[in-house]
């Protein structure tokens, strides 16, 4: 099966590099124009006419309803949505009932990891649906993943994954907060570093983005606007009150948005301790 990427930002321009890098690319769309890209096609309707697989990973539930909008009249038994955006449960289950009235397959597949993860082939991807629609895709996606968890129905896929977003936030403030405190002591970045390593509460997040904070490096891996967008959809689905850290970050992330470093890594958290 070939697959057409709708959504050519950080991760989806990578990931429709690997599948034509593979022979299986059909057509690469994004909204601003993106010829530079391979199979670059301009129109989304003849995009999803010339895959197989149509999978999408646009910044939010507009969007994906936009691109569905758009790409129906080729939908049907013989076409796969593959959901990669990062949305909330009810729109992933909306979705789902959407794309699968046309007779198409429907698969919610948000996924972990940024950019580096993506150039690695080693994305982590959620995917929910039925068992036999996911048969039918995973072994293109591990193409471009290392592990696929299969954990439910659409909305179940998108809620993990927001979950997931909201333990990457969390560590990240406590990391910035951490380092600021230990520089304000006097105490040099190696010593900090090097003594994080040996304490439990070092991670993965914390070697990924330990060197763009020493180096004051905030080129996005994962931007600013897009964890606020997914914390606030995190809050949208939850009651009110529920989640209160998940609630003070995104009034942080909303902080260095409305200073100009929306575009930014979320690293950047670590300016307004300045």
């Amino acid at each position: 099966m070939n697959v057409s990427v709708f959504g050519l930002g950080i991760i989806g321009s990578i990931w429709a590099q690997h599948y034509a890098a593979d022979g299986l690319l059909a057509a690469a769309w994004n909204r601003s124009a993106k010829p530079g890209l391979p199979c670059w096609q301009p129109d989304a309707l003849a995009a999803a006419h010339a895959g197989d697989i149509l999978q999408l990973v646009v910044a939010d539930p507009p969007a994906v309803s936009q691109v569905l909008e758009a790409i129906a009249p080729a939908l049907g038994p013989t076409k796969v949505v593959v959901q990669s955006s990062t949305i909330d449960p009810s729109s992933a289950r909306q979705f789902s009932e959407r794309v699968q009235a046309t007779g198409a397959v429907y698969v919610e597949a948000p996924f972990t990891g940024s950019r580096p993860a993506a150039e690695q082939r080693s994305t982590i991807y959620y995917l929910g649906g039925k068992l036999e629609s996911i048969d039918l895709v995973e072994a293109v996606l591990s193409r471009v993943s290392k592990t696929r968890f299969r954990v439910g129905g659409p909305a179940q896929a998108a809620a993990l994954k927001l979950s997931m977003n909201l333990q990457i936030a969390t560590i990240t403030q406590a990391l910035v907060e951490g380092l600021t405190f230990a520089r304000s002591a006097g105490i040099e970045d190696d010593l900090f570093f090097e003594v994080l390593s040996s304490n439990v509460a070092c991670s993965g997040l914390v070697a990924m983005k330990g060197p763009k904070l020493r180096a004051a490096d905030f080129a996005p891996q994962f931007s600013v606007k897009h964890l606020l967008k997914d914390l606030k959809l995190t809050l949208g689905a939850t009651p009110s009150g529920k989640l209160p850290a998940t609630q003070l970050l995104a009034e942080q992330l909303q902080r260095v948005a409305d200073a100009g470093w929306a575009e930014e890594d979320f690293s950047a958290l670590l300016k307004l301790m300045g």
